[in-house]
C-alpha cells in the first residue's frame, strides 16, 4: 500500500500518447484543446465600421446642421463621396463611408427629412471601429492548449477558420461488475441494488467533454470478468467498477495478471478509496475503482480524471486546488489520508460528511473534497486546508 502523494505522483509520471487530429469548426469542436497557435489571416474588422445606430458625418467645425444624403445598411457596400457638412444614416455594423470622420448616435440629434441638428458638436473618430482595433492580421488570436469555449468557436468562425488540429479526446471503457446489479427497469428485489457506477462514471466522461464510451457488465466470475476487461482494452482507458478489493468474488485483478496488465499501484492509504488499482498495458491505462459509489468518483476525480486531461491535451491536469478555512475541528483518527466531501462559502470550507464512502447523497451536494493528510490527525476550526474543487 502506498500513500496518496506518491499514487499522485506515479499517475502524473505516466507517459501517455498524444494524438493530434483535424476537426471542423462546429459546435462539436467543444471542450477539445488546441493543438497548434493560431493566427488571424486578416484584420476584424477588415473595414472601418459603425458601432452605434446613427449618422456618419463629415464634420464642419461649429457646424450643427448636416444634410442627410443617404442610408446605408449593415452589410451593404454602398459607396458613399460624404462632403463636408453632409451625412448618412447608418447602423451597427455599417460601412462607415471614407470621408466620414464621426458618427453621432441618433438620440443625440433631431431630424427633418433632410437634414439632422446636432444637440453638442461631433468628436472626431467618436463611434469609428477602425481596422484591425479588434484583431490585428498576423495576431496569435489563439495559442496551443487553449481550451474550446462557445466564444472561441465563434472567434474562430469569425476569422474564416475551417478547420484546426486538437488533440485526440480518449476512447474509454467502463467495466461494471457485481451480480447483485440491475442494469436495467426492473423491480428491485431483495439482495439487488440499482446499478449506479456506470451511469455516474459516464457522466462524470461527458462532463469532461468525452463520448466515445462503452459500458460493460461483467458477473461474479474470472471468466467473465476477464472477458469483458479483454474486450474493454480496445479502448484507450479502462475503468473497471468494483471487484477489486479481495473478497471471494473479486476478480478484477486476477484477471488484470492474466492479460498481463503492469501493475503500477494497488491499495492506497486513503478513505475513501483504499482498494484502487492502477495499471498499464502498452499505450492503454486501466484503473479499477473501488464500488462503493462514493469512493468509485472520489478516485474518479482526484486520480483519473488528471490522465484523461493529459491525454486530452490539458497543460495542468487535475482538479483546481485551493486554499480554504475550515469551518470546524476535525480530528483525524483513521491514520489514513482522507478525502471528504464538503461546501464552499466564500474563503472557508465545511465538512459535510466525514466518513460514508457508499452513499451519493453528500456527494451530490458536495462542492469540494477537503485533502487531510495521513500523517495530520487534529485540524483546529480556522486552519488553512486544501479543498479539490469539483467540476
Amino acid at each position: 500500500m502506498i500513500n496518496v502523494q506518491h499514487a499522485l505522483d506515479i499517475v502524473r509520471d505516466t507517459l501517455v500518447e498524444k494524438n493530434i487530429i483535424s476537426k471542423k469548426v462546429s459546435p462539436d469542436l467543444i471542450s477539445y484543446i488546441v493543438a497548434q497557435n493560431i493566427y488571424a489571416n486578416f484584420p476584424i474588422p477588415h473595414f472601418r465600421q459603425s458601432s452605434m445606430d446613427g449618422y456618419a458625418l463629415n464634420i464642419i467645425e461649429g457646424l450643427k446642421q448636416y444634410k442627410i444624403v443617404g442610408e446605408i445598411p449593415a452589410g451593404n457596400n454602398i459607396s458613399v463621396n460624404l462632403n463636408p457638412g453632409e451625412a448618412v444614416r447608418i447602423f451597427t455594423g455599417s460601412n462607415v463611408p471614407k470621408l466620414a470622420n464621426s458618427i453621432v448616435i441618433q438620440e443625440k440629434v433631431k431630424r427633418t427629412e433632410s437634414f439632422i441638428t446636432l444637440n453638442e458638436p461631433a468628436q472626431e473618430g467618436e463611434n469609428i471601429r477602425t481596422i484591425g482595433s479588434q484583431i490585428k492580421k498576423g495576431e496569435l488570436v489563439m495559442a496551443k492548449s487553449h481550451k474550446i469555449t462557445p466564444a472561441s468557436i465563434g472567434l474562430l468562425r469569425s476569422l474564416g477558420i475551417e478547420e484546426i488540429k486538437v488533440f485526440k479526446k480518449p476512447s474509454v471503457a467502463i467495466v461494471v461488475t457485481g451480480d447483485e446489479l440491475i442494469t436495467g427497469s426492473f423491480e428491485l428485489t431483495e439482495g439487488k441494488v440499482f446499478e449506479s457506477n456506470g451511469l455516474v462514471l459516464t457522466s462524470a466522461l461527458q462532463q469532461l467533454g468525452i463520448l466515445e464510451i462503452q459500458q460493460l457488465y461483467a458477473k461474479d466470475s474470472l471468466m467473465d470478468t476477464k472477458k469483458n476487461i479483454i474486450k474493454a482494452m480496445k479502448s484507450d482507458v479502462v475503468l473497471i467498477s468494483g471487484g477489486i478489493s479481495v473478497g471471494d468474488y473479486d476478480f478484477v485483478q486476477k484477471s488484470l495478471e492474466e492479460i498481463n496488465v503492469t501493475q503500477q499501484f494497488y491499495k492506497v492509504n486513503q478513505k475513501p478509496g483504499k482498494p484502487l488499482y492502477f495499471g498499464t498495458k502498452n499505450n492503454k491505462i486501466v484503473f479499477a475503482l473501488p464500488g462503493n459509489p462514493a469512493s468509485t468518483l472520489s478516485c474518479f476525480y482526484i486520480y483519473c480524471l488528471p490522465l484523461l486531461q493529459k491525454i486530452m491535451g490539458y497543460t495542468n491536469p487535475s482538479l483546481t486546488i485551493r486554499p480554504l478555512k475550515i469551518q470546524q475541528n476535525f480530528q483525524n483518527r483513521m491514520g489514513r489520508s482522507l478525502f471528504l466531501k464538503s461546501l464552499i462559502y466564500d474563503d472557508t470550507v465545511k465538512i459535510i460528511d466525514e466518513s460514508n464512502s457508499a452513499t451519493l447523497k453528500s456527494f451530490s451536494m458536495a462542492e469540494a473534497l477537503v485533502y487531510i493528510p495521513e500523517e495530520i490527525t487534529e485540524v483546529k476550526k480556522g486552519a488553512e486546508v486544501k479543498a479539490w474543487i469539483l467540476p
